[in-house]
């Protein structure tokens, strides 16, 4: 098993920061928040399984899975501490990550993170798993950013571009079955949000307050050590709406690691 991830910086000069994806992303949508956060700290960001060039790792656990892959990635990488950060999705599999090894993870930044509270928009994920053509990428894509935020053609491109490589329809439409786990498409699996409490390393979430695909209110609640920040009018797609948001949230988190 081996999964591909972009490197940026020095791998072993420092702990590095580890960037997870949302559904149907790679690496790539890391881009500009890894060659920001690159001047401070080496960063690694990954194609979870079933996604991009680690296509052909098939997530046959759902989220669970996926942070058993990345931590044993890591192990082969000879990288046992390491700040991490995932969207969406990617923030269900770093929450797991911390709950599993939490010795290994010195600080936790989530975006709108998968699995803290039930509803979902599974409807428009569908539509953005299965979109074809440049009007249904488009489409899907402004349903899943806030109203301020425009798409770009090449956004659109570079997505519809990942959705071509052969297999890759297939492997999204089984992630998202692990996700769904109502007929109807509005629930989604959860996690022992709760247990997030006894996290020693800083915690920090960040959600849009105009998020269509996982309501703002998940984050309401949460375990007192975690630190919560909303920005108004924001959608789900925070790393393309908000970069310069992600990359401040995620250096807050690393000021406050010991």
């Amino acid at each position: 098993m081996s999964l591909h991830a972009e490197l940026y910086g020095e791998l072993h000069r420092a702990a590095p920061i580890v960037l997870l994806h949302g559904f149907g992303g790679t690496a790539a949508a890391w881009t500009a928040v890894a060659k920001a956060l690159a001047a401070e700290l080496p960063v690694i960001a990954y194609d979870l399984p079933g996604h991009g060039r680690s296509l052909s790792v098939e997530p046959a656990g759902g989220a669970g899975w996926m942070a058993k892959a990345i931590v044993a990635d890591l192990h082969q990488r000879d990288v046992e501490k390491f700040h991490l950060a995932g969207h969406s999705m990617g923030g269900a599999v770093a929450a797991l990550i911390a709950l599993r090894t939490p010795e290994q993870v010195a600080s936790l930044t989530l975006f709108a993170p998968g699995g803290f509270g039930r509803g979902i928009n599974g409807e428009a994920l569908r539509c953005y798993a299965s979109a074809g053509n440049r009007e249904e990428m488009r489409a899907a894509l402004l349903m899943m950013s806030g109203r301020q935020h425009p798409v770009s053609d090449a956004e659109v491109e570079s997505t519809l571009e990942r959705r071509r490589l052969s297999g890759a329809r297939e492997a999204l439409k089984r992630i998202l079955g692990t996700i769904l786990v109502d007929a109807g498409g509005r629930e989604q699996g959860t996690l022992s949000v709760e247990d997030l409490g006894r996290l020693a390393m800083p915690v920090r979430v960040l959600w849009g307050e105009g998020d269509n695909i996982l309501p703002v209110t998940q984050a309401d609640g949460l375990p007192s050590n975690v630190a919560v920040h909303r920005l108004p009018e924001a959608g789900h797609m925070l790393i393309d709406e908000c970069p310069e948001a992600v990359v401040r949230v995620i250096r807050l988190g690393i000021s406050q690691a010991v």
